[in-house]
């Protein structure tokens, strides 16, 4: 699956076209609030992984690792969380949430990059770091459906762009582009929801 295949003048493998396929399918069932994105998710999580080790982004493949457990949770969530076991609805952070927030993307990112710089050969441990640490953080948001997860989709997903671009995944550089647009859509939808 990792035999290089020119799609539309971009090279890429068939895994990673896989998985771009399972993560736009995610992210589009995410913003209707569907619950089989998170199926999706770990699908899409797990053949990235691959993508992403292959690439010696060890931060971004141990978030696949992170995702499938917190795609669990997340379907859980929106099943069974909140309330009355329910399901949890959107609604948004309080500003202490939001400081919360903001430290654990911070927090998040010194110790990755720290640690991707002194224990792996990536050559982007602070870009790698720094948008792990913020992916987790929108994952978590939107496994409660917070509004602002879509917030910091759009942040990282910008970020990511680059960084795919540099790594040459070209194809992912692509779908995160897809994702800004989505997450875009997704903020507008989620907040005629509130």
């Amino acid at each position: 699956m990792n035999e290089s295949l020119t799609l539309f003048s971009v090279a890429t493998t068939p895994l990673e076209l896989i998985s771009f396929l399972l993560s736009v399918l995610t992210v589009w069932l995410n913003i209707r609030q569907n619950h089989w994105a998170w199926l999706f998710s770990i699908l899409a999580s797990a053949t990235y992984g691959v993508v992403f080790f292959d690439a010696r982004l060890y931060g971004d493949m141990s978030l696949q690792l992170v995702f499938i457990a917190a795609s669990v949770w997340g379907w859980y969530q929106w099943l069974r969380g909140g309330e009355q076991h329910a399901g949890v609805a959107v609604s948004r952070l309080n500003g202490r949430q939001l400081a919360l927030g903001v430290l654990a993307w911070a927090a998040g990112f010194l110790v990755l990059s720290q640690f991707l710089r002194h224990y792996t050969d990536t050559d982007v441990p602070h870009a790698d770091g720094f948008l792990t640490a913020g992916s987790l953080v929108g994952q978590l948001l939107l496994a409660r459906k917070k509004l602002e997860n879509w917030h910091t989709w759009i942040i990282v997903d910008v970020l990511y762009v680059g960084l795919y671009a540099y790594k040459n995944l070209y194809l992912t550089a692509v779908l995160y582009a897809i994702f800004v647009v989505l997450a875009a859509q997704g903020l507008r939808t989620w907040k005629r929801a509130l």
